[in-house]
């Protein structure tokens, strides 16, 4: 009878323990949680304070962010396609990293996973779905505007980009050329953080549009699939992809750029491929920094 009871007192004496511990894990990551989205929101304030305040040459969008009415397919347009993300700016800033710190911090916030499996999922999913959102939609239901607002709209960019006056006047000379008829935006990100860029960077009014990743759809379409690269022929009024040029820092995205047909596809690498965004592919040509352009599109740039 003693050893049963002592063996009773134990299992008593762990279970309480279990059930301390587990309160203690709660207790921690609620706490984990609100700091969170404090930080989060005090720096979405400031960001938006920040960008109300800019008043530099190329700050303001001068297109229509939402196409309400897409245009007539025009077979002589000719649109050179630029995505944005480590290809308008440096992968050098950093940004890339600061964003994956920021995917990073909401897995664990919203799924209540440690480091470690916060860590692994967000690259299973970056690698898999070539955005991280579209595995946490898939698998976990998250709200994907909300996770766009805690996560790229949160990111403090005026800290890093500033207006580019090389970038600018490369875009100039290319608009000033005649050789293409619109510059158009193409990123995997929301409108949000795209225009934030391109507003901070001071070329905003250099370009004609932009297709981006519509998070509010229960359908994540974004490149490299090819739906994406429907999306935007038709929202530019582009009529063929043989009048088509694209840069990216993708080598899937330049390399399904080749397979559909687009006249020139440039792989931008700064230092070295990353591999989970792909090789480059043949066919395409390479260049370390956007104001290379010139170089490897000479014809694009001459005046008529």
């Amino acid at each position: 009878m003693l050893k049963s009871s002592s063996r009773t007192a134990i299992e008593v004496f762990n279970s309480k323990l279990e059930v301390l511990l587990f309160r203690r894990r709660m207790t921690v990551s609620t706490e984990y949680q609100t700091a969170y989205q404090e930080r989060v929101r005090r720096q979405l304030q400031s960001n938006q304070e920040h960008l109300d305040s800019l008043r530099h040459p190329g700050c303001q969008v001068t297109f229509d962010v939402d196409v309400v009415e897409t245009p007539v397919p025009d077979p002589d347009l000719k649109v050179f396609f630029f995505d944005i993300d480590n290809c308008l700016y440096k992968r050098s800033t950093r940004i890339h990293d600061l964003m994956q710190d920021s995917i990073h911090d909401y897995f664990k916030s919203q799924l209540n996973v440690d480091d470690e499996e916060a860590s692994s999922l967000r690259k299973t999913y970056y690698k898999e779905y070539g955005l991280a959102i579209r595995g946490l939609v898939m698998f976990h239901g998250i709200d994907a505007m909300e996770y766009n607002m805690m996560v790229d709209d949160a990111l403090p960019l005026q800290n890093i980009l500033k207006p580019d006056l090389a970038l600018r006047e490369m875009l100039q000379r290319l608009r000033e050329s005649g050789k293409v008829d619109k510059l158009w935006l193409f990123t995997n990100a929301y409108k949000n953080h795209g225009i934030r860029c391109v507003r901070l960077l001071g070329v905003a009014d250099l370009f004609d549009g932009i297709t981006y990743c519509d998070y509010s759809k229960h359908d994540l379409i974004c490149k490299p699939d090819v739906r994406a690269f429907e999306k935007a022929k038709l929202q530019s009024g582009l009529g063929s992809f043989e009048n088509s040029w694209f840069v990216d820092d993708s080598g899937n995205n330049i390399k399904k750029g080749i397979e559909i047909g687009m006249k020139k596809c440039v792989h931008l690498v700064e230092e070295e491929v990353d591999h989970i965004l792909g090789k480059t592919p043949a066919g395409s040509v390479v260049i370390s920094d956007i104001t290379e352009l010139p170089q490897v599109v000479p014809e694009l740039f001459s005046k008529k």
